[in-house]
């Protein structure tokens, strides 16, 4: 006869099951997280801003050297994008960020524009320095260099005071008679030895008992633009006190020059002085213009 327990039987659940496994398989341990070792975040975002800022700044930088006076721009903005791209580079390899090309060329175009800033500022720096010069060659006029030629159709052979020959350039010498004053725009004025002169019966400026003598000065306008002829002034000086030898007028003598003289064209004037009977020599000047210096001739008489 068999034998029943007299204890209750009562239905048996399912076993627990513990998920950690990957794919949500079971396994890991009770209490596992996804992942099976604890389980991390959500990924970090990358941080790209530096290099696109870098591309920005460069861009502008590079667009800036081109433009005429805003060099200084394109410094402050390359210098600005160098050091972001190097910087956003940085974070490339930490792996931080992802805009590896981005950056790089951010950085090349900041390098560029310090190149194009450095460049606008010696072009700007020579255009300057340029223009001053220019500014005061006009305002103090140009210096003529002196160039030796024939009076009356014959070799100089007198020589300039402080013992320089004819035909050698020196700028703090007076010429001889027939040598020319060559300015840099490649107008030239010549002088030519005094001669003999008897005023006319009306001629003004002459004292009576002083000598005349008469000069001719020859105005060459060898250059590219026409010259004002009616700015040219003349004046004389005689003996060795500097007495001011006063301008002769008359029907022969005394006028002034006059229009303009083109390019490749001449202008000749005669002008005569009243010099004291014992001078020795006689200084003439010629002014051209504001724009050009006066030059001397030491004549003899």
């Amino acid at each position: 006869m068999s034998q029943h327990s007299n204890h209750p039987t009562y239905p048996q659940g399912p076993e627990p099951q513990y998920y950690g496994g990957q794919d949500g398989q079971p396994g890991g341990h009770p209490g596992g997280y996804p992942g099976g070792h604890g389980g991390h975040g959500a990924p970090r975002a990358a941080r790209n801003g530096l290099g696109t800022a870098a591309l920005i700044l460069g861009l502008i930088g590079a667009l800036s050297g081109l433009i005429p006076l805003m060099f200084w721009l394109a410094g402050v903005l390359g210098l600005i994008a160098l050091i972001l791209g190097l910087t956003g580079n940085g974070r490339v390899k930490r792996g931080e960020a992802t805009n590896k090309g981005v950056t790089l060329t951010g950085a090349a175009l900041g390098l560029v524009s310090l190149i194009l800033s450095a460049v606008g500022a010696v072009l700007l720096f020579k255009a300057v320095d340029d223009g001053i010069k220019e500014l005061d060659k006009t305002l103090s006029g140009q210096e003529a260099t002196k160039k030796g030629g024939t009076a009356d159709g014959a070799k100089s052979e007198d020589k300039a005071a402080g013992g320089e020959k004819a035909g050698k350039s020196d700028k703090d010498t007076a010429l001889a008679a027939g040598d020319s004053a060559e300015y840099d725009d490649k107008l030239t004025v010549t002088v030519s030895a005094p001669t003999k002169f008897t005023p006319g019966e009306y001629a003004a400026g002459h004292t009576k008992g002083n000598k005349a003598r008469l000069v001719t000065v020859v105005v060459h306008n060898a250059g590219t633009e026409k010259f004002n002829a009616s700015t040219v002034m003349a004046t004389a000086r005689a003996g060795k006190d500097g007495t001011e030898a006063e301008q002769i007028f008359d029907e022969k003598a005394g006028t002034m020059f006059q229009g303009s003289i083109l390019p490749g064209k001449k202008a000749t004037v005669k002008y005569a002085f009243s010099i004291p009977a014992d001078a020795k020599n006689l200084t003439v000047e010629i002014a051209p213009d504001f724009e050009h210096k006066a030059s001397q001739w030491e004549l003899k008489l």
